[in-house]
């Protein structure tokens, strides 16, 4: 029996490390298909973002189209979609298509601090993505971003924003708590029915954590399909990116801030 097919709609990464390229390894390692539709070209490394080339929005629509007209589709994971046409035509194929398990990481800022989506396009996020995707995956600074608030700065605060998130039409919200610090890095997935419940991993010490949204939110979209809800899947992918954190420093991919390592498992079976 196949595995599920997972879409990424995303940009893409030359150095591998995190959009689209992440997001293929991680459902291959995990036992999924991957399919993508690309939404922006970035001229990026390990060391930061120096361009980038949107798609334009009817082509990414036509990929879109042309895709899902054909091939069935058992989970779609969202990252970079750069401006708002990109997401008014993304927003029209979930609407016509109707895929399972939409998993949306509100990609907005490089870990570098480069700008991913532009302005005016977190408002056509907040109002028409966020209410059609079954699970939202942000960091603490990207709910700020979608909030207009200040970032969250304990579990308390990030109870509040993820049930802000809610109220503006998210279903689920994982809100990752890692750039809070501390020895262990602890997210928080809230639902429409009052359900909370916490994730908790110890913090892995590398500097090579380039991709580690993409990872999580593609490991989810991968596993969502095979598991009875979004707390196994949630649950699972964190193990998994936990892992490829622990083996990063294996990888010698950039001067900068490198990789997670995807198939650490796979390698060590080799």
């Amino acid at each position: 029996m196949s595995g599920p097919n997972i879409l990424s709609i995303a940009g893409s990464d030359p150095s591998g490390g995190a959009g689209v390229q992440a997001d293929l390894k991680a459902f291959s390692a995990l036992g999924g298909y991957g399919m993508t539709v690309i939404t922006a070209l970035t001229a990026q490394s390990t060391r930061g973002v120096t361009g980038v080339l949107e798609v334009p929005a009817d082509f990414v629509a036509h990929q879109l189209d042309t895709l899902l007209a054909d091939a069935r589709v058992d989970a779609v994971k969202i990252g970079m979609l750069a401006t708002a046409d990109v997401v008014a035509a993304v927003v029209k194929a979930l609407d016509t298509y109707r895929p399972p398990h939409v998993v949306l990481d509100p990609v907005m800022v490089a870990k570098s601090g480069d700008r991913l989506l532009a302005a005016e396009a977190v408002e056509a996020v907040r109002a028409e993505l966020l209410p059609r995707a079954d699970l939202v995956t942000p960091n603490l600074p990207e709910a700020a971003d979608l909030l207009g608030t200040a970032e969250a700065d304990g579990l308390d605060a990030m109870r509040r924003q993820a049930d802000r998130l809610l109220e503006l039409g998210a279903r689920r919200v994982l809100l990752k708590g890692g750039h809070l610090g501390g020895p262990r890095s602890t997210d928080l997935l809230v639902g429409r029915d009052g359900t909370a419940e916490l994730f908790s991993a110890e913090r892995v010490a590398t500097r090579n954590t380039h991709g580690t949204g993409c990872t999580l939110s593609s490991a989810i979209a991968a596993l969502r399909p095979r598991r009875d809800g979004f707390p196994a899947a949630v649950r699972d992918a964190k193990a998994y990116l936990t892992e490829a954190l622990r083996h990063a420093d294996l990888l010698d991919a950039g001067t900068g801030k490198g990789p997670v390592h995807h198939f650490h498992a796979w390698w060590a079976a080799a």
